[in-house]
């Protein structure tokens, strides 16, 4: 009975302390001011002057406002200059995107599943003869995506292992810290060829268990982890007689930091570009490691060891993303250099830099990926199909959200709710989702496009980046879409930076980001055909005998 007594206590506590939380971040302190700068009507009516001011004054607001959250989300961390420019940064894209609409978390979830069974119901669709023979690729095209399936397994594991010690005990928990205390503690390279903390020498030791590697092929680790600065090694791969500069991916709150530093930048390199936008945060992060790499002279010090062998840079999710940017960098100095970006954000390059990259950089996205298409005008086109599907579906919403986790966890037939993409008469449908009398009065952009297409064509507030270099997609060919799913067989094909366009909504958008699932997916790739071309090569022999 005290037991029990002492459980609820706990219990309360928490749901307290979470209330707390929930209210301070999801809480709008903004109240009728944003609804007022939000009507255009209102804003026609006042003198030029005053409108104006009162815009800047609620625009100056709901960015202080969105700052402190990210603070008090930050607290844990030490805050410096970097991160305090970061945070307005931050805060000033949060504020711009949620300044027109009204939508409760649980509207976002509503529109999430609706937009979700609409996707499966128009990917059960049968495809045009065109669209299926687009894919039907040429034997030499084939020839070249065997042979860079393969370099992509290979180095998958570079990149996995830039994350150290807490990849390695996720995909080996019960027995990865055995491993680690009995074999970390007697082989590391030299004080000065290692920086940053690595405390009993786990993240080394975890990255010679993934890689492979003896601690003599490391020429330099940096395990040093600040915003705009993330860690990564550089190694020498004997097997592909490659100098390897792997970049870590997202694993810390100052990486999170950069990932949303989503402001666009002018990149201006002699000899390639007049101009190019890229992703500012991410620049940043390939900044340092080029002037690390360069100024430090290790590369210099790796090609002195080894002047034969090439430059390759790899890197998963943030780590792709300043891999392929640091590629640019150094693709004059080292022609021949390859890059390959597993999982890398979407929103990366604008369209000319991406043309560009295509001679050197190979991005790898598995499935549904939602990091893959992350982009500023992808997630404004995804909050303009929640608004539409929300307000254009005449069901409850507890309705919707029981049915959702049903069709989510169990799968089924996508339920038939009413919605604008059936074609039906919107005058027809009934009172929108939750009576959101607000969403309409407040006549937010999104909501007009209900009814103003035109608003659909004008002018995008944020340019259009793109994945960098070829893009070779890897899909499941099992119909599944479940979480839980065994001996999945996958395919994969050159595709174009089209295809990621738009956001997916899937139960695997998320794990299909995941490094060990790339490199499970590569895995299997590499090795299905690998024993195809043996037995192709067999066939041939007893053919020519």
């Amino acid at each position: 009975m005290v037991f029990l007594s002492h459980f609820l206590l706990f219990c309360s506590w928490v749901i307290i302390i979470f209330t707390i939380i929930g209210v301070v971040i999801v809480f709008d302190p903004l109240g009728g001011k944003k609804t007022f700068y939000l009507t255009d009507s209102v804003n026609r009516n006042l003198e030029s002057s005053q409108s104006g001011q009162l815009l800047y004054n609620v625009k100056n607001t709901a960015t202080r406002v969105w700052e402190k959250r990210i603070r008090l989300l930050c607290c844990c961390i030490v805050q410096d200059d970097d991160h305090r420019v970061a945070f307005t940064s931050i805060a000033e894209l949060f504020r711009n995107y949620f300044s027109d609409t009204d939508l409760v978390p649980s509207d976002i979830a509503a529109g999430l599943t609706l937009l979700h069974q609409e996707q499966d119901k128009m990917e059960s669709c049968p495809k045009e003869p065109e669209e299926v023979l687009c894919h039907s690729p040429s034997s030499l095209v084939t020839d070249d995506l065997d042979i860079e399936l393969e370099n992509a397994a290979h180095y998958m594991l570079f990149a996995a292992a830039a994350y150290g010690w807490p990849y390695y005990i996720y995909t080996n928990p019960f027995t990865a810290l055995c491993k680690l205390s009995g074999d970390c503690c007697g082989n590391r390279p030299t004080d000065s060829d290692i920086t940053g903390s690595d405390r009993h020498n786990f993240h080394f030791g975890s990255i010679l268990k993934i890689t492979g590697l003896q601690y003599r092929d490391f020429i330099h680790i940096s395990f040093h982890n600040k915003i705009y600065e993330i860690p990564f090694f550089v190694a020498l791969d004997h097997k592909k007689e490659a100098i390897v500069v792997a970049v870590r991916g997202t694993l810390s709150f100052e990486d999170i930091l950069t990932d949303l530093s989503a402001d666009c930048e002018d990149l201006t390199l002699e000899d390639v570009l007049e101009n190019g936008f890229v992703h500012k945060g991410i620049t940043q992060a390939a900044n340092y490691i080029y002037r690390k790499l360069i100024n430090d002279g290790i590369l210099n010090q790796a090609f002195t060891i080894a002047p034969e062998y090439k430059l390759v840079i790899v890197g998963h999710s943030l780590g792709g993303g300043t891999a392929s940017i640091l590629a640019i960098m150094l693709r004059n100095s080292f022609p021949t250099l390859r890059c390959y970006a597993f999982s890398p954000p979407g929103g990366l390059l604008s369209k000319s830099l991406a043309d560009y990259t295509k001679h050197f950089i190979v991005s790898v996205i598995v499935g549904k990926d939602l990091v893959a298409r992350l982009s500023m005008p992808n997630m404004e086109d995804l909050k303009r199909r929640i608004v539409r599907i929300v307000a254009n579906c005449n069901r409850p919403k507890y309705q919707i959200l029981l049915r959702g986790c049903w069709y989510e966890v169990f799968g089924g037939d996508p339920d038939n709710f009413p919605t604008e993409l059936d074609g039906r008469n919107q005058d027809a449908l009934t009172q929108p989702l939750l009576a959101e009398e607000s969403l309409m009065v407040h006549r937010s952009p999104s909501y007009n496009a209900l009814e103003d297409e035109s608003h659909l064509n004008s002018p995008p507030q944020y340019p259009h980046l793109y994945l960098p270099g070829k893009i070779i997609h890897v899909v499941e060919e099992s119909s599944s879409r479940r979480l839980c799913s065994s001996d999945v067989k996958y395919t994969a094909r050159w595709s174009t930076e089209t295809v990621f366009g738009s956001i997916l909504i899937s139960p695997k958008m998320i794990t299909d980001h995941m490094p060990d699932v790339v490199l499970k997916a590569l895995d299997s790739l590499s090795q299905e055909r690998g024993s195809c071309i043996s037995c192709r090569t067999r066939e041939c022999h007893t053919n020519v005998v």
